[in-house]
C-alpha cells in the first residue's frame, strides 16, 4: 500500500489545502504504481502544536502571517 505522510505546524494549511495534498499525493501515487494502487493509497496529514517541534536548537512557533485563513 503506498503511504505519504505529511507533518505540518497546526494551523498553516486550511481543509482545501489538505484535500488538495490528498489529490495531489494520490496522483502521483497512480503516476508510479498504476489505476490499481488508487484505492489503496493513504496519505495522512499531521498537524503538529506550536513548540512541538524544534529545529537548529530552537523551538518552532509559526508565525502569525504563515497561518492558514479559515474556509470560506
Amino acid at each position: 500500500m503506498p503511504f505519504a505522510n505529511f507533518k505540518t505546524p497546526q494551523g498553516a494549511l486550511n481543509k482545501a489545502q489538505k484535500e488538495e495534498i490528498v489529490h495531489r499525493t494520490t496522483a502521483m501515487f497512480v503516476e508510479y504504481f498504476g489505476e490499481a494502487a488508487r484505492p489503496h493509497v493513504m496519505v495522512l496529514i499531521e498537524e503538529i502544536a506550536d513548540g512541538g517541534y524544534g529545529r537548529a536548537d530552537e523551538v518552532f512557533v509559526i508565525p502569525p502571517e504563515y497561518r492558514a485563513l479559515p474556509d470560506a
